[in-house]
């Protein structure tokens, strides 16, 4: 189960990534779960669906697409308690510590834990086109997706703090360096956060710290 801190220091980040693309992004009419739900769809498409073709799950893509429904549903969070981080951490720690992954839609009772991913990968997707999240049926889609909740966290940090560093870095005018020594970026993210402990509370300010040491000043 995701800690406080982890909580907190997610819905932070996100607040932030969000301020920085928009500073009023809580005002902007942004639909976070509309995206959420798009990219529930390319999950299902990674997952596979298609019975008039083989196909193969490519689980590390649909850990990646959790990620991204993650940034969008902490969004949809954090402005439905009119940017109060902590309210936005108390309600998603309730939800999870209440255990409950049975989901009500459209009358009907669906338990998460006797569905296959697939079907629950099309739950999440309608319930975000309704305009909800059950964080409780996420978390069970992400341990079906083999992820554990730390590794959830870190693929979420790695993701938003290497965002606010190509963007600190000239990414939006074009002179960002995607390739340093012959290797992409996120290589060097991932060894970054490897030799990191996840449960510091400046875990985000270390990964970026590390991308600040090996990224080309000249």
């Amino acid at each position: 189960m995701l800690t406080a801190q982890q909580l907190a220091t997610m819905l932070n980040l996100q607040d932030k990534m969000n301020a920085k693309v928009n500073p009023d992004w809580l005002n902007a009419g942004y639909g976070y779960l509309r995206a959420a739900m798009v990219e529930s769809v390319e999950a299902i498409e990674h997952h596979g669906w298609k019975w008039w073709k083989a196909q193969a799950k490519d689980l590390p893509q649909l850990q990646m697409e959790l990620v991204d429904i993650w940034h969008f549903a902490l969004s949809a969070c954090i402005i439905e308690y009119n940017g109060d981080i902590a309210q936005s951490a108390e309600r998603i720690a309730s939800e999870l510590a209440s255990g409950e992954t049975a989901v009500v839609f459209d009358g009907k009772t669906y338990e998460a834990a006797q569905q296959s991913l697939l079907d629950n990968l099309e739950l999440m997707t309608g319930l975000c086109a309704a305009k909800r999240f059950s964080v409780p049926l996420f978390m069970f889609i992400v341990s079906q997706c083999e992820m554990t909740a730390d590794e959830l966290y870190r693929q979420y940090v790695g993701k938003n703090v290497l965002n606010f560093f190509r963007q600190d870095h000239g990414y939006k005018e074009g002179t960002y360096v995607k390739v340093w020594q012959e290797r992409e970026d996120n290589e060097h993210l991932v060894e970054v956060m490897d030799a990191l402990d996840l449960t510091q509370t400046d875990f985000s300010d270390r990964v970026y710290e590390g991308l600040k040491a090996r990224y080309p000043t000249a």
